[in-house]
């Protein structure tokens, strides 16, 4: 939507955006700091180590980096590489030596490498590994952490738990329960309580950091209860100041579990790191393209720095930068603001920081760890196809059970089989081959062999010749097979490009067989039996019959859509992913379709996917000015304060207090809200309406509306429809 001006960069846009930056700088630190503390305790790690990482994170990475909206730290994902090398360094007895200093040797090694790819701007090889691999490999980092951080959860000494592997530590779990320590574990179960419940509370405890209410619950409960005197129970920080010199030590450079760990560090930080910026860029209202090899190389001067003044390996952390984009950040000065507050933090209130319960922390980690690994994810990889599923799941084995390389090595070699199997040759896995056909106006990009993860890299930098503003086809129907992972690489691509001006189209598939009815599903030729039969839900089969009674049309598959919300600030705020069960119809004041997206957004602690319907009315034929209208609640509150303006009407306090409504034109939004138009809104049912290029959108919050709520939301269209052909005559030349 025009009115959304894309922010400033540099120190005017420090200027501009001063007071969002800062208000979502300082909401991040309170997620950040709990959260840096546990990550380096379960990594082997002392507790001020992370917090050093999350400072370095923020105040020198975040005057470089590439992305604008991501927060650098530390992060869950690498706890099990930080511990791992912590404990097989050890065992190397070189001299008095801390096996961390070791570790910092490596990772400052890796932070050269990282800024060496950056310079050969290899920042894009990220897409090279499929995405049911690296999935499969952050789930099995949460059961890891999961699996660890249970014990400190309920007050196991660290002592009885040596030498254990994350399957015996499951094992174990009922013996932990047994011999709890009842002060810790209550602290550690209300801390999981709160993190847990908060979210599902919804309104504004939606957007309250909930580790800060932990922290703010717990710490008097740990001193009332006195769990000082209980050992190893209470974050331990020390002199800060005093311990941050050179650690780094490169004493181990000729061992092999040195380099290991170099490469291990190096593909899981710069992995993880760049999915986060595209994650990002997705969620990022003004859809600004990211610089990855910027980012990577302002990255390794992170890690560079922090490994050697002994801090952890730091990322693009998705939780504090997802929650940044929820909190309102617009540049990359929240993250600098970020860093700026921890950095205060430690001149401050050490003291009061000395007083988290570690069981707390615990509690933290094991909720990342549960969004790393949740149900959500399994789900996810079976609806897309049985074979992502089996890849899935023989990465999380693996790397559970053996190591994290060994286990992206299997899930990969898993998929090269399932491929093998589908048709295609080792040849063709390895090979770009397709045929350009350009006009002074077009692309078709014609794909003769397999379209997959392994051959993706060959058409990353096809996709970098194309000339922005033109139309470009994919043609398929020549193609002997098309996987996921490519399949979800030309939606990136699409989003990206049809922003920027131009329009993508995708050809020649609908004759394939989709391995499922996930619109991203891969897919390969016919062969005359396999075809995905479509099994209505109880929902669909609701709304089917709503369609029928209704004399609309019902079409339950799930449709990317393209470019039919761009600019409206339901996509700005939100990605859509698909749109499912269309029901469509018209009106003599236009084309209705009530339709569900899959939409994900981000929150206070991480980026969610949820469901929602919407109604969608086009072909009006009535000039209507561009605004948005969303009920009044906190989020919208904290937007006023920190700058957005909300079109209020004095003469209709009622409406001004129940509804926020912002646009570009003032003007002629105000003349467009006549007093009859305003008190429709007022003696109706708030709903939010988004009107852009004279199209209107209309749903009732991010939800599901069942089918029973359909009529209500088609009522409130159809009169206020009605009303703007009674009242808008003259104004607005009908």
């Amino acid at each position: 939507m025009n009115s959304l001006k894309v922010p400033k960069d540099g120190l005017s846009g420090l200027i501009e955006n001063f007071k969002a930056d800062s208000l979502s700088g300082f909401m991040v630190f309170l997620l950040a700091l709990p959260l840096s503390l546990g990550i380096a305790k379960a990594s082997g790690f002392s507790a001020s180590q992370g917090v050093l990482t999350a400072m370095i994170g923020g105040l020198l990475v975040g005057l470089f980096q590439g992305g604008r909206l991501t927060i650098k730290g530390p992060a869950a994902g690498l706890i099990t590489v930080c511990a791992g090398a912590v404990a097989e360094m050890g065992d190397l007895h070189l001299g008095n030596i801390p096996a961390v200093d070791l570790v910092c040797g490596a990772i400052v090694v890796m932070a050269v490498i990282q800024l060496v790819l950056s310079l050969l701007k290899l920042g894009f090889y990220s897409d090279f590994f499929p995405l049911s691999v690296v999935h499969g490999m952050l789930a099995a980092i949460g059961l890891i952490i999961f699996a660890k951080q249970v014990p400190v959860l309920l007050g196991i000494q660290a002592s009885h738990l040596k030498g254990l592997s994350p399957f015996q530590l499951y094992e174990h779990i009922p013996d932990f329960i047994i011999h709890l320590d009842p002060k810790i574990a209550v602290i550690g179960v209300l801390s999981l309580l709160i993190l847990f419940g908060m979210p599902m509370l919804g309104g504004i405890f939606k957007k309250i950091p909930a580790p800060m209410i932990v922290l703010l619950v717990t710490i008097p409960l740990g001193i009332f209860w006195e769990i000082k005197s209980i050992p190893d129970s209470l974050v331990v920080i020390g002199n800060f100041w005093q311990n941050v010199n050179i650690h780094a030590n490169f004493s181990a450079i000729g061992a092999f579990v040195f380099w290991k760990y170099v490469i291990m560090f190096l593909f899981v930080n710069s992995l993880e790191s760049l999915l986060t910026v595209k994650a990002i860029d997705g969620l990022d209202p003004w859809r600004r393209p990211s610089d990855y090899n910027k980012d990577l190389g302002a990255l390794s001067a992170g890690n560079g720095l922090a490994g050697l003044l002994g801090g952890l390996p730091m990322i693009s952390e998705v939780a504090r930068s997802s929650a940044n984009v929820g909190f309102g950040g617009r540049t990359s000065w929240a993250n600098v603001f970020h860093g700026l507050f921890i950095f205060l933090s430690m001149l401050l209130i050490i003291p009061m920081i000395e007083l988290i319960p570690n069981a707390a922390l615990a509690a933290m980690l094991i909720a990342v760890a549960y969004r790393l690994a949740s149900p959500k994810e399994f789900i996810g990889a079976y609806k897309i196809g049985n074979e992502q599923l089996v890849i899935f799941l023989v990465t999380i084995v693996v790397t559970v059970g053996e190591d994290l390389l060994l286990g992206v090595f299997c899930g990969i070699v898993t998929k090269i089989i399932f491929h093998i199997k589908n048709g295609a040759t080792l040849k063709m896995l390895f090979k770009s081959d397709y045929a350009l056909e350009e006009t002074s106006e077009t692309y078709k990009v014609k794909v003769n062999g397999v379209a997959t993860f392994s051959n993706f890299l060959g058409y990353k930098k096809l996709f970098k010749k194309f000339a922005p503003g033109k139309q470009i086809e994919f043609d398929f129907s020549h193609a002997k097979l098309v996987d996921h992972s490519f399949m979800d690489q030309i939606h990136h691509f699409e989003e990206k490009y049809e922003h920027a001006g131009g329009n993508v189209t995708v050809s020649g598939l609908d004759s394939f067989f989709a391995f499922s009815d996930h619109p991203l599903a891969a897919r390969k030729p016919q062969n005359g039996s396999n075809r995905i039969q479509i099994r209505l839900s109880s929902r669909q089969t609701e709304l089917s019959r709503y369609a029928k009674e209704n004399e609309m049309a019902f079409y339950p598959q799930k449709v990317k859509p393209g470019a039919k919300y761009k600019d409206f600030p339901l996509q700005m705020f939100n990605r859509i992913l698909s749109e499912e069960n269309l029901i469509t119809g018209y009106e003599d004041w236009g084309q209705v379709a009530f339709s569900d997206l899959q939409v994900s957004r981000a929150t206070a602690s991480s980026i969610e996917q949820g469901m929602m319907t919407v109604l969608y009315i086009s072909e009006i034929e009535m000039r209507l000015p561009d605004f948005t209208l969303t009920p009044e609640k906190f989020s919208t509150r904290m937007a006023e304060f920190v700058g957005n303006k909300d079109i209020d009407f004095e003469s209709h306090p009622l409406f001004s207090s129940a509804y926020y409504l912002r646009g570009a034109d003032e003007a002629a939004i105000r003349d467009f809200f006549t007093p009859e138009i305003l008190a429709f809104f007022e003696s109706h049912e708030a709903l939010s309406m988004e009107c852009h290029r004279h199209r209107i959108v209309i749903y009732d919050g991010h939800r599901l509306s069942e089918a029973s709520e359909l009529d209500r939301i088609y009522k409130f269209a159809s009169e206020f429809a009605q009303l703007l052909k009674a009242t808008l005559v003259n104004n607005f030349n009908l």
